[in-house]
């Protein structure tokens, strides 16, 4: 047997052993896992997951369950699909949580019957049949719109002073620039993708509203929010309160947990 041959062998004996070895958890703790309701999170446009790990580690602190999905960003149907498939990873029901372009995101897979609640963080909040890109044609515009460049593939991105100026002009420079530095390019033509459902109709639905917003412009969340008839927080924040102030946005899905029967 080769050096890999034993290699295999050796992770493959200790896996075996290993799931052997764990015991069944008792009934009652698998029930009251499963009864909880966990929170999955889709970042947005010119981001990643790592935008949520401050409300991350405030949420599981309170011991909620988290998952910070990571967006292909290239498609309305490819970031559905990869919020579904954290959905279906969770063991019981799910609060769906979007920020900006995630809005949009969290509408179409919330169809999924395992989400009980949506919370809209400075969120697109489109209508079936309606794309982003439609939405947005009807909403007051914001400044930061302006300054977004595309590659020579059509992928858009923001460059790291306009970041810190229009999409995280409450935090720390140096926050700024590593927000930039891994930020999700995404591509131009998703904001044309139309939703087939908007599961807000069905669902309830929570709307962080930025009172200082340079990327969607808080009079249009202020217009989205009523029309999906959200419960509403508004904060003096960029667009990113989830960094600005985390505690605040945490306490808004806490609230949603909290209201899953």
């Amino acid at each position: 047997m080769n050096h890999h041959s034993t290699l295999a062998a050796i992770l493959l004996s200790t896996g075996l052993l290993g799931a052997a070895a764990v015991p069944a958890a008792p009934a009652a703790t698998a029930a009251t896992a499963d009864a909880a309701p966990s929170v999955v999170i889709v970042h947005g446009a010119f981001a990643d997951g790592s935008d949520w790990a401050k409300v991350v580690g405030l949420l599981q602190d309170k011991g909620v369950r988290v998952t910070a999905v990571q967006n292909p960003l290239d498609s309305l149907a490819g970031d559905v699909a990869a919020a579904t498939r954290a959905i279906d990873n969770q063991p019981g029901k799910v609060v769906l949580v979007g920020h900006s372009w995630g809005g949009a995101v969290i509408t179409e897979a919330g169809k999924d019957d395992k989400v009980a609640s949506l919370v809209y963080v400075a969120a697109f909040a489109p209508d079936a049949g309606q794309s982003v890109e439609a939405l947005s044609k009807d909403l007051p515009k914001a400044p930061g719109i302006d300054h977004i460049v595309a590659d020579a593939n059509g992928w858009l991105s923001l460059p790291p002073a306009d970041v810190a100026k229009y999409f995280a002009q409450d935090v720390p420079a140096r926050q700024a620039r590593v927000m930039a530095a891994t930020q999700g390019p995404i591509k131009g033509a998703a904001f044309a993708d139309t939703l087939s459902v908007a599961s807000w109709r069905q669902k309830p639905s929570w709307f962080v509203v930025s009172q200082n917003d340079r990327m969607i412009n808080p009079q249009a969340q202020r217009i989205m929010a009523r029309t999906i008839g959200a419960k509403v927080t508004e904060l003096p924040t960029s667009h990113v309160p989830q960094q600005s102030r985390p505690a605040d946005v945490a306490k808004v899905i806490l609230d949603a947990v909290a209201s899953v029967k």
